[in-house]
């Protein structure tokens, strides 16, 4: 094959080119998920700053990964927000399970527990179950990224993007 239609068969097939990363940061993610943060007032230079929620070494694993995972030859337009949905979904997860900290093992333990639906709930000696099945069920095809809003629309994207070419009549 000319080595001319190389670069257009890649490119054609979805292939990302070797090396390619994005440039998401923390910056941009504080901006489009305020949901993440909050300000923090005080008198002096760092008035009124923006902090992030999760802790800055988790978020920049998060952006890492986003950055090696969401290319944007893939994503093109909407690369800036598919990388945000990346973070906020890890970074969502992350803070179901934040604490302070734990008196016990067995209350550590419990902060990473699985939760479902609540299937039923009886108020006279309480009793409250919870239907996992719908999160068993999601988790067979897209693991954890059923557990959050930003993961489902992020694979929503990916599906969509992963199509491929489309021939209408």
């Amino acid at each position: 094959m000319p080595e001319q239609f190389q670069g257009l068969i890649s490119a054609a097939a979805n292939i990302p080119q070797p090396g390619e990363v994005g440039s998401y940061t923390k910056e941009m993610f504080l901006t489009d998920f305020p949901q993440f943060t909050k300000k923090q007032v005080s008198q002096g230079e760092e008035a009124n700053q923006i902090i992030s929620l999760v802790p800055d070494p988790m978020l920049q694993v998060f952006i890492n990964n986003a950055n090696a995972s969401i290319l944007p030859s893939r994503y093109c337009e909407i690369w800036r927000y598919a990388a945000g949905l990346y973070v906020a979904h890890f970074s969502a997860l992350y803070l179901k399970t934040y604490s302070e900290g734990s008196t016990t093992p067995a209350r550590a333990a419990a902060t990473g527990q699985q939760t479902g639906l609540v299937k039923e709930a009886t108020m006279g000696d309480t009793t409250v179950s919870y239907d996992n099945e719908a999160i068993t069920e999601a988790s067979a095809k897209w693991g954890a990224w059923n557990a959050t809003q930003y993961g489902q629309q992020l694979v929503t994207m990916a599906r969509t993007i992963g199509m491929g070419g489309m021939y209408v009549i």
